[in-house]
């Protein structure tokens, strides 16, 4: 793994030392001396890390954190600050500015390249998301929402020890509602029962007890918690069971005896920054959503039609199943907007949206293909069976008026063409044109009905 690495110090063999290491590992390496030339750096590099030293002149590493974390632009960029400072309070100082980690010099080579390699794969994740997310675009920001980073953090703590984890949730109180497990098999039930996923774990080793490296392994593979921040508590003697945990996957941890603040402090990043991946990833999955469904009706479009069905279509044929679609088409609806106006007909199209799902199985795909035209997709059904959902459909629209936000109850009915898969030859444009002919002969034939196609000559 590769990454751009802003070294920042104001002491210059402090800088040449960490330049010479990084360059070795084959990472690209800008150096800033002071806060100031660290924040241009930012700007006109955007590196994938940042490591910053707290103590300089002028502006401090403290306040060129906060900045950087309050920049909409550059707040998902991950700060560890490399300091001589070793105390509880330095370190919850630096974390409450937006750091997301903080280590003390001397720093362990090894441990500091997995810290690097860590944050850099979560960095990588996030510009993904950043890129497909259009909320991205200087908007969306750690404190985008802060109703949300009020809420209490969702935290599963995993500790064998009664009084151990007495103390974590103490720590944590009034901050984050914390579920205890005290088995490995007690942390994956907790998983699978909870009613929304968990913002963060926390895992205190205890191998006499269970093994925490197989713990995190299964939680970072799993799909329920692939995502969701790890944070282990270990002993300072357990140096190789840290850097294989970090080098699994492990986002955070704290070194026993754990000191009150910073729990809280980490546990804090680490919740936040979890929120914020979420709200890319939801906001990636709505423009997924708005680019294959239909806006006014919520159905599925017809650029989602055309590519679904052909595989379908693929797929059927290849193993001699049947087939059928359904092409609907709302009548006199020209009349329903002239005399309607037409927000009435759109509420029209709604409410026959949601008809057609109401009276369709779970199975069929019901998609709006344009103005007031639907195409409805039946796995598995032959034309006979076809006849009758399309019946089904057909009276669901016609026994009851539509409601169109007035007083008027509007009637509507449907005319509908049924086509059926067939044989090898068949493809997309043949099935859907029979159905379409199809539609178009009940039209002729007095609306309000459903036609089949004809036999494939």
């Amino acid at each position: 793994m590769t990454a751009r690495v802003l070294v920042v110090d104001d002491i210059i063999a402090n800088v040449r030392l960490l330049e010479a290491k990084l360059t070795a590992e084959y990472f690209e390496v800008i150096t800033a001396m002071n806060g100031l030339d660290a924040l241009d750096a930012v700007q006109k590099s955007k590196p994938d890390i940042i490591l910053l030293d707290v103590m300089m002149p002028g502006i401090d590493g403290i306040e060129v954190c906060k900045r950087i974390k309050s920049n909409p632009d550059t707040q998902h960029i991950p700060v560890v600050m490399v300091t001589a400072l070793d105390q509880p309070e330095d370190r919850v100082k630096g974390l409450e500015a937006g750091a997301d980690d903080f280590l003390t010099k001397p720093v362990n080579d090894i441990s500091l390249f997995c810290r690097i390699k860590s944050l850099v794969r979560l960095k990588m994740l996030t510009d993904e998301l950043r890129v497909r997310s259009p909320a991205a675009e200087g908007t969306a920001n750690l404190h985008v929402d802060d109703k949300l980073n009020q809420k209490p953090g969702h935290v599963l703590l995993v500790d064998s020890q009664p009084a151990s984890a007495e103390r974590i949730i103490a720590a944590m109180s009034g901050k984050c509602r914390v579920t205890v497990a005290a088995t490995h098999a007690a942390a994956l039930e907790a998983v699978a029962a909870s009613e929304r996923p968990f913002e963060l774990i926390v895992v205190s080793f205890d191998q006499s007890q269970f093994d925490g490296l197989r713990l995190c392994s299964q939680l970072r593979s799993g799909d329920a918690t692939r995502q969701t921040p790890l944070m282990i508590i270990v002993n300072p003697d357990e140096q190789q069971l840290l850097l294989r945990a970090l080098d699994m996957g492990v986002n955070d941890y704290l070194m026993r005896p754990i000191d009150r603040e910073e729990v809280m402090a980490r546990a804090a990043t680490q919740v936040r920054r979890w929120r914020y991946t979420e709200q890319l990833r939801n906001s990636v999955k709505a423009s997924i959503e708005m680019a294959i469904t239909d806006a006014l009706t919520g159905l599925y479009n017809r650029r989602y039609l055309e590519t679904h069905l052909n595989h379908m279509i693929a797929h059927y044929v290849n193993r001699g199943k049947v087939l059928s679609v359904l092409a609907v088409d709302v009548d006199f609806f020209k009349a329903i907007n002239d005399t309607h106006g037409h927000d009435a007909g759109d509420k029209v199209l709604q409410e026959l949206s949601q008809r057609l799902r109401d009276h369709t199985r779970s199975i069929d795909l019901c998609c709006r293909i344009g103005g007031e035209e639907f195409i409805v997709v039946l796995p598995n059904t032959d034309a006979f069976t076809a006849e009758k959902i399309g019946e089904r459909l057909r009276r669901a629209v016609a026994s009851k008026s539509f409601t169109i936000g007035t007083p008027s109850l509007v009637p509507v009915t449907i005319s509908a063409g049924i086509a059926t898969l067939a044989g090898m030859d068949d493809t997309l444009e043949k099935l859907l044109k029979r159905a379409d002919s199809a539609l178009y002969r009940a039209k002729r034939e007095g609306r309000n009905r459903v036609i089949k196609a004809g036999l494939v000559a």
